[in-house]
């Protein structure tokens, strides 16, 4: 089966669909730039399966794994918007990792050095967003969310993709949010925003920890936002042990998708079949 050529117009469209259902602005630009990549690779082909089934190989042979799933999700969800439901693709397979690479790993002694570089270098709202990600694990995208109204309170109710929840704040950080929001005359509404009231950028946050690695000591592979997130689960596991508590907090649906957060490191691995002592 053959169908039309993708046009520019569809991709626009498709963002709009999106931005309809509500996704993230770095979801609706992420999918719309594979969309653009899919489109530039079929070069004004007609779509057939044998075309698709082309792209897939061809982003399997350049990307990892996990990488082109992504390319490959956001491909599948554009097919279906225009209706050809049967050109979607299956995902490549992975083996899921039961530790996490040394060279991505952000331990604590990371963190403290990065925040101490934000504010010694005066990125003091930088220092306080890395704060509130690692103290509560929600999302960059979720930032929105922590309002002055929360920070009084002790607690902010989360709506993203969809789905609603409540998150508490620890109560040292709500202190840091009030006195940062009374420094920067903020009476109500989301604590991080730009001098145009507008939320901060999750682009802007990515830039400005990548930034930090030339003068932190830390390796730029380590410092991203999500990579806070992953240490708030981790530490929060570590001392509790409870999956599906966790779960409850981080807003997944799934407690496998937890789990994934929770992977221990691979020197920390090897210690724990050493101690089994089982080579007499």
């Amino acid at each position: 089966m053959t169908t039309t050529t993708i046009t520019s117009e569809q991709i626009a469209e498709f963002a709009s669909y999106l931005r309809r259902e509500e996704k993230s602005e770095g979801t609706i630009e992420k999918y719309g730039r594979y969309a653009k990549a899919f489109a530039e690779f079929a070069g004004g082909l007609p779509m057939t399966k044998e075309l698709a089934v082309d792209w897939k190989q061809s982003i399997a042979e350049k990307y990892t794994a996990a990488g082109a799933n992504g390319m490959l999700s956001a491909v599948n969800s554009f097919l279906h918007y225009l209706g050809y439901a049967e050109l979607k693709l299956s995902k490549l397979k992975i083996q899921r990792r039961i530790f996490v690479a040394p060279e991505r790993e952000l331990k604590r002694s990371d963190f403290e050095m990065l925040i101490s570089t934000a504010e010694r270098i005066g990125k003091i709202r930088l220092s306080l967003i890395m704060q509130t990600i690692l103290a509560t694990g929600i999302r960059v995208g979720e930032l929105q969310f922590i309002t002055v109204e929360a920070a009084r309170s002790g607690q902010a109710a989360i709506q993203f993709k969809g789905k609603a929840r409540i998150i508490f704040i620890p109560t040292k950080l709500c202190e840091l949010l009030l006195a940062y929001a009374r420094g920067r005359k903020i009476d109500s509404g989301s604590v991080f925003v730009t001098k145009r009231g507008m939320p901060v950028d999750r682009h802007v946050i990515w830039q400005g920890m990548k930034k930090l690695s030339a003068t932190s000591g830390v390796l730029a592979g380590k410092i991203f936002p999500h990579n806070l997130r992953r240490l708030f689960a981790r530490t929060y596991y570590a001392s509790y042990q409870n999956l599906v508590e966790l779960a409850d907090i981080m807003g997944h649906s799934d407690v496998n998708t937890t789990r994934i957060y929770t992977a221990t490191t691979g020197s920390e691995l090897r210690k724990r079949l050493d101690a089994l002592n089982l080579v007499p």
